[in-house]
């Protein structure tokens, strides 16, 4: 089973993220600035160091709540990661990887956050589902803007690691294939419902490439199960979602094992994945999500859930 508190390596540098990493997405950064910091010092204390956020989360405000937090906290004792290139200005998403934006971006995530230098900077969400046709002029501006201005930073000291934050595992591996980058987030890209990305983590642990998947629950139904509202990727599940989700209920069912459990652990076991990185709104939350990827799962489950994956 994994330690939880475990700290691997982010690529080929001496930077070290916890295995169970904070979110900071828009759950967490709902609860408040005092809930906030209360949340951070219990993660604390429970030895978790790897926090993160986005200039994306609730309108910067995540990124603001963070930096308060931690702001007593011994810098070299954590690893904050952070976002790029995607905001919100009245409800409307903006968009921009150029050099320059990126830039400010960089400098306006350093004064929330209170710090001189970023642990990992991700170029966030350029994905065909958002940008349509529009996405391959919005990869070439990320790869001509942000991509340099971020190296250049990683290189000036000013920002330990590089990335790339997607949903989408070709749009990762296409990043991967054009520059040097350090890490990359895949969110609901590698979960016991979506495995389609095995080819790119295989390519990621031979390129030096760590991977942190965050939305290992694809946003509810993994850790609900196949109930009825169950949410995947922040909308109803489908009927072919659910019944998946029930195989995968009746092989845990079978081992003893509850559901979350598995889903928490099963990207762990990729030596390409680093971390899982879950939002919190509890201290509660933190401790039953410790708990389950504490929890002993036999290996007969595991192999019994491949043979489920290869005759779906």
């Amino acid at each position: 089973m994994p330690d939880p508190i475990e700290r691997r390596a982010v690529g080929r540098i001496p930077l070290r993220v916890s295995r169970l990493g904070i979110g900071g997405g828009s759950l967490f950064s709902s609860i408040g600035d005092d809930a906030v910091a209360a949340l951070v010092d219990h993660c604390w204390d429970r030895g978790l160091r790897h926090f993160d956020t986005a200039a994306l989360y609730a309108g910067g405000v995540s990124e603001t709540r963070f930096g308060t937090a931690l702001a007593d906290r011994p810098r070299d004792e954590h690893v904050l990661s952070t976002k790029a290139g995607r905001t919100t200005e009245d409800g409307q998403n903006r968009f921009d990887y150029t050099r320059d934006g990126i830039l400010r971006s960089v400098e306006r995530s350093l004064a929330k956050l209170k710090r001189d230098r970023l642990d990992i900077v991700f170029i966030h969400d350029v994905t065909p589902d958002l940008h349509g046709d529009a996405y391959d002029a919005r990869f070439a501006e990320a790869m001509d803007g942000a991509y340099p201005a971020l190296d250049e930073l990683r290189r000036q000291g000013v920002v330990g690691a590089i990335g790339v934050g997607v949903g989408n595992w070709q749009v990762c591996q296409r990043f991967a294939g054009a520059g040097d980058f350090d890490c990359m987030m895949l969110a609901g890209g590698y979960t016991l419902l979506k495995q389609d990305s095995v080819a790119f983590l295989d390519d990621c642990v031979t390129r030096g490439i760590s991977v942190l998947v965050a939305a290992p629950f694809n946003t509810g139904i993994l850790a609900t199960g196949a109930v009825e509202g169950a949410r995947y990727h922040y909308k109803p599940a489908t009927p072919e979602v659910m019944e998946q989700t029930r195989r995968i209920e009746a092989v845990c069912r079978r081992h003893e094992v509850k559901l979350p459990a598995a889903a928490l652990q099963f990207p762990l076991r990729h030596p390409a994945v680093i971390s899982v990185v879950v939002g919190h709104q509890s201290a509660a939350e933190v401790d039953r999500n410790l708990a389950l990827l504490q929890h002993d799962i036999p290996e007969a489950l595991w192999a019994e859930l491949a043979a489920e994956t290869a005759a779906a």
